[in-house]
């Protein structure tokens, strides 16, 4: 009889399975905020002629099916967690480089986007007379000494903003119903005309704004980079990447639906980026106005904050492994960790490109279609990736399905296709100037194609 009691010596060490698929979700919806939808709301509204729920459940179904290859991928490569590893790994690896090139722009546009709407809305709704360009150096100003200092966001702090975001998010919900009861009882409650308005309907207006409104979803692919410390990772992960995406879609969708029927007249907002502010005084006066601006405005400061050392991180690993110029880019403050050169430049971008935006017409728009440039093109290439791993390149003993291997993934990149085709043409401009810089860089530095790329080092790997 053996000892149960007893070391295994032949036991190989390994991370311990603890997160169940519950965690996985609340994990996603952390990264995603429950708000997603709130600093979209106007300019999605007017993008589509008063059609954000429909939109928003269109881009829904397009990330379902590339949550099901991302969920898919992991199971393949769970030490990955991003569409650069999955593309480089499960299609090829120059094309994985550009799906990281195409990253890297996210990651410099992140706290690009957030430092637009804050300024905004500080600019828009709080102090009209400090201009937007002095708000834009201000908040980009404090993010980079932030930074610089090595101040960072505890979990604590997240935690409780998350708490606080429900808190307000649940009291407009209260009040909308309630306004919507006292104007027009019961009945006032149901209608179709947020999904479809026959007057202002427009199918390609409504694919235009599709691009825009997938900004609601952008970070539920974080789930997959847990894929090591999940139980069963190769159910879970797939259900939480699809799971994450439903709650987002259906809960935004509740938001943006009742936000509509509280305020149909969608083209008669004061700011576009700060209209659902205007809702939210409409249903709950002045106060509901001011805590769902504090909280969209703390939340878009945090993700600023992170964004950026994210990308400064991102760059010094590209510095430090010669894929940019060394010098400037690996350089670390004496003493420290901190890549300041790169912490600067971030901030520099981030003040230039708001004030530049901000000169060409909506900069809020422009900057969340820039950044949808290279997350659809991500997207687009893990659903190709995902039909090439179990569809072409399957093992002989293993059956395949044609639905779940060759229909989905294809169709998820067709979905994505279509959505990216549509971006605006000023996203396209710079972001198609953006991926011909990575084409060449990739041609030069592997001679021709005939070395293997360089790898970026994401701050998530």
């Amino acid at each position: 009889m053996t000892d149960s009691g007893a070391p295994n010596p032949a036991a190989v060490p390994h991370l311990k399975r603890v997160l169940t698929l519950w965690d996985l979700v609340f994990y996603g919806i952390v990264l995603i905020q429950p708000i997603a939808p709130v600093p979209l709301y106007g300019v999605a509204q007017s993008l589509s002629d008063g059609h954000f729920a429909t939109i928003i459940l269109i881009a829904m179904v397009a990330m379902m099916i590339t949550a099901v290859s991302y969920g898919r991928m992991a199971a393949l490569y769970p030490s990955a967690g991003s569409a650069y590893t999955y593309v480089g790994r499960g299609l090829n690896p120059y094309l994985g480089f550009l799906a990281g090139w195409a990253m890297f722009l996210d990651y410099l546009l992140q706290p690009l986007i957030n430092t637009i709407w804050i300024s905004t809305a500080l600019h828009e709704r709080y102090i009209h007379s400090v201009p937007f360009a002095v708000w834009a150096a201000l908040i980009a100003g404090v993010i980079t000494l932030l930074n610089l200092r090595g101040i960072r966001t505890s979990a604590r702090a997240n935690k409780m903003l998350l708490a606080l975001m429900f808190v307000v998010v649940g009291a407009f919900l209260v009040l909308a119903l309630r306004f919507l009861l006292r104007a027009d009882g019961f009945s006032g409650l149901f209608s179709t005309r947020p999904f479809y308005d026959p007057r202002t309907f427009d199918a390609r207006k409504i694919w235009g704004a599709t691009s825009f409104a997938a900004l609601t979803y952008i970070g539920f692919d974080g789930v997959t980079t847990l894929a090591e410390d999940v139980e069963n990772p190769k159910r879970n992960v797939l259900l939480a990447t699809v799971l994450v995406c439903v709650f987002t879609g259906l809960f935004g969708c509740l938001l943006v639906y009742l936000a509509q029927l509280v305020w149909p007249e969608w083209h008669a907002f004061p700011n576009l980026e700060t209209a659902f502010m205007d809702v939210c005084r409409r249903v709950g006066g002045g106060i509901l106005f001011n805590a769902m601006g504090a909280i969209v405005i703390l939340a878009a400061f945090g993700s600023a904050l992170t964004g950026g050392l994210g990308a400064a991180r991102l760059l010094f690993g590209m510095g430090r492994d010669n894929v940019l110029p060394r010098r400037f880019f690996a350089h670390l403050s004496p003493g420290s960790n901190t890549p300041t050169y790169n912490l600067v430049l971030i901030g520099l971008l981030s003040f230039a490109g708001a004030v530049l935006l901000n000169q060409v017409g909506n900069a809020y728009e422009h900057a969340g279609e820039l950044l949808n440039f290279g997350a659809f093109l991500a997207f687009i290439g893990v659903n190709l990736a995902t039909f090439w791993q179990f569809a072409v390149r399957r093992r002989s003993n293993v059956r395949m399905n044609v639905i779940v291997d060759i229909v989905l993934p294809l169709a998820g990149a067709c979905f994505c296709t279509l959505i990216w085709w549509n971006l605006n043409s000023l996203a396209k401009s710079v972001g198609g100037v953006w991926f011909v810089i990575g084409i060449a860089y990739l041609a030069v530095s592997t001679r021709g194609f005939r070395r293997t790329p360089a790898v970026i080092a994401f701050p998530m790997e």
